[in-house]
C-alpha cells in the first residue's frame, strides 16, 4: 500500500440490513486503493461474497459466534431467530472482544468501522486505532431520538419523545403517543448483559472519533450539523445510497404477470425480512388494496398468529382479487419490480435500503412505517422531503386501516390528486438529483479526504 491509502477494519452487527451496507462502503473505498479487513459470521460469507467486488482488497475474516443460554445453536445472525432473541445474539458478538483485541493487535489498522460494539472504541484507542461508528441509519432519527441534550438524571418516558429535542432543527417530525411509546420500550430494554439498547448506542456514539452516515447535506444537511455539534465530533458523509443498475433479468414469472397490466397501474408492496405484521394488520393491510381495484403485488412475511400466508388471508379474498392480486410469501428481485414499467405505487414499510431503491424508481410511494428509525424515516419523506404519502394510524393504538390504505394508494396514483402532483414532482426532482453523474463519487472522495485527516 502506498502512503495515500489506508487499512479499514469493519464490524458490523450481524444483522444482514447492517453487513451489507458496511460492505458497501468497504467496495467504494476499496475501489480507491483502500484495504479491507471484514470481520462477519461464518455463514455469512456466502452470502456476501457475491457482493464483494474487490476481491483482492476486501478479506472476509470469519468468526464463530459464542453460544449463549438460550440461544439456538448455530445461531449466526438476526434472521436465525425472532426479534426477542436479538439481545441474546449481541451478547454473543460482545464475547467477541477477546477475538477482536488480538486480530487488531496482529492487523494493525488505521480505522475501524462499527456500530453496535460500543466497547470496540475503547480497545482501539488503546491500540491506537481510529474508530468511526458507520450509522445505517440516518441522522434525522439518531438527532431526535439520541441527542445528548435529551439526557438527564432521571429516565425518559414516553412522553419525552413526543416532540423534538429542544435544539433540533425546524422540523415537522413529531410522534404519535403509540409511536412514542414505542421507541421509549425499546430503548430501555436489556440489550446485551447490563445495559439498555439506548446506553448502548449513546456509549457507541460518545466514544467514537467520528460518526459517518450513508446520506448527503442536500437532504439531510441540517440533521448532520445538529449530530456533529450535539456529539462534539465530526460526522463524515459516505453520500447518499444509490443502488446500482441490476445486471440480471426479472425473474420471468413475474416479468409475464407484470407485463400483463398497462403502465403505472400496479400496487406493490414489500415490508422487508424482518418486518412481520400481526395478522388482523395484514389481513386490513390486502383489503386496502383490494379495496383501490387496481392490480397488486404483495410480498408479505407470514403473520405471527398464522399457519400458513393462505389461511391468514381474508375470506374469499383470493377468488374476489383473482387475475389481478397476489399476495406472495417469498424473497422477490425488489430492486427489478420497482423498475417495471407496470409498477406505479410501491407500499414500503420505510427501511432504509428499500427507500434507497425507492428513491431512484420512478413508481410513487406509500409509506407504511413499522418500527424503530422507519417512523422517523416516513416522516422525512411524507413531511420533509414531500417525496410520498404516509398511510394514517390510529395516534393511540397505532393501527392502520383498509380505508387508509388505499386513500394513501389513490392519493399517489389518482392523476388528478393535488397531492399525488405535489409527491411526483417531488419524486421526479429528487430522483433526477440522486442519479446525477458523478454524485456518488465526489462525496466517497471528500470522505476518504475527511478520513485522512483524522490520522493527523
Amino acid at each position: 500500500m502506498s502512503d495515500k491509502t489506508f487499512h479499514v477494519v469493519m464490524y458490523p452487527w450481524f444483522a444482514m440490513g447492517h453487513l451489507i451496507p458496511f460492505l458497501q462502503i468497504s467496495n467504494n473505498l476499496a475501489e480507491r486503493g483502500h484495504r479491507i479487513s471484514f470481520f462477519l459470521p461464518t455463514k455469512a460469507q456466502a452470502k456476501l461474497e457475491p457482493l464483494n467486488l474487490h476481491k483482492d482488497l476486501i478479506s472476509f475474516i470469519p468468526i464463530s459466534v459464542p453460544h449463549v443460554d438460550g440461544l439456538p445453536l448455530g445461531t449466526e445472525t438476526t434472521t436465525d431467530v425472532p426479534l426477542p432473541m436479538h439481545p441474546l445474539l449481541v451478547t454473543a458478538m460482545d464475547l467477541t472482544a477477546p477475538f477482536i483485541e488480538a486480530s487488531l493487535r496482529d492487523l494493525k489498522p488505521h480505522f475501524v468501522f462499527y456500530d453496535f460494539t460500543h466497547w470496540l472504541p475503547a480497545l482501539a484507542r488503546r491500540l491506537g486505532i481510529k474508530s468511526v461508528l458507520h450509522c445505517i441509519i440516518s441522522p434525522a432519527t439518531i438527532g431526535f431520538l439520541l441527542s445528548p441534550e435529551r439526557q438527564n438524571e432521571k429516565p425518559l418516558t414516553a412522553a419525552d419523545y413526543k416532540e423534538p429535542p429542544p435544539s433540533f432543527p425546524p422540523s415537522s417530525i413529531k410522534l404519535t403517543p403509540s409511536e412514542a411509546r414505542h421507541l421509549n420500550f425499546g430503548g430501555v430494554k436489556q440489550y446485551g448483559r447490563g445495559i439498555t439498547f439506548m446506553e448502548r448506542q449513546l456509549m457507541s456514539f460518545n466514544e467514537s472519533d467520528a460518526i459517518s452516515f450513508k446520506s448527503c447535506t442536500e437532504m439531510e444537511g441540517p440533521y448532520c450539523d445538529y449530530v456533529a455539534e450535539q456529539f462534539k465530533k465530526p460526522v463524515i458523509l459516505a453520500g447518499p445510497t444509490v443502488p446500482k443498475p441490476p445486471t440480471i433479468a426479472l425473474e420471468e414469472k413475474w416479468a409475464k404477470w407484470l407485463d400483463s397490466f398497462k403502465a403505472k397501474t400496479v400496487i406493490f408492496c414489500a415490508f422487508g425480512t424482518e418486518c412481520i405484521l400481526k395478522e388482523d394488520q395484514f389481513q386490513e393491510l390486502v383489503l386496502g388494496f383490494e379495496l383501490t381495484g387496481l392490480p397488486f403485488l404483495a410480498a408479505l412475511k407470514k403473520p405471527m398468529e398464522a399457519e400458513t400466508i393462505d389461511s391468514a388471508l381474508p375470506e374469499g379474498f383470493e377468488e374476489r382479487v383473482k387475475g389481478r392480486g397476489v399476495v406472495h410469501v417469498d424473497w422477490v428481485q425488489q430492486q427489478l419490480i420497482l423498475r417495471h414499467p407496470s409498477v406505479g405505487c410501491f407500499v414500503t414499510h420505510c427501511g432504509s435500503g428499500s427507500l434507497s431503491e425507492a428513491m431512484v424508481a420512478e413508481c410513487q410511494l406509500v409509506l407504511l412505517p413499522h418500527a424503530g428509525d422507519q417512523i422517523i424515516n416516513a416522516r422525512l419523506m411524507s413531511e420533509d422531503l414531500k417525496v410520498g404519502v404516509e398511510v394514517e394510524k390510529g395516534e393511540e393504538d397505532g393501527l392502520f386501516t383498509r380505508e387508509g390504505v388505499c386513500k394513501a394508494v389513490k392519493a399517489v396514483m389518482d392523476d388528478d390528486s393535488e397531492v399525488g402532483k405535489e409527491v411526483r414532482a417531488n419524486h421526479a426532482k429528487w430522483r433526477e438529483f440522486l442519479s446525477s453523474k458523478g454524485l456518488e463519487n465526489s462525496y466517497i472522495d471528500n470522505f476518504v479526504q475527511k478520513l485522512h485527516y483524522l490520522l493527523k
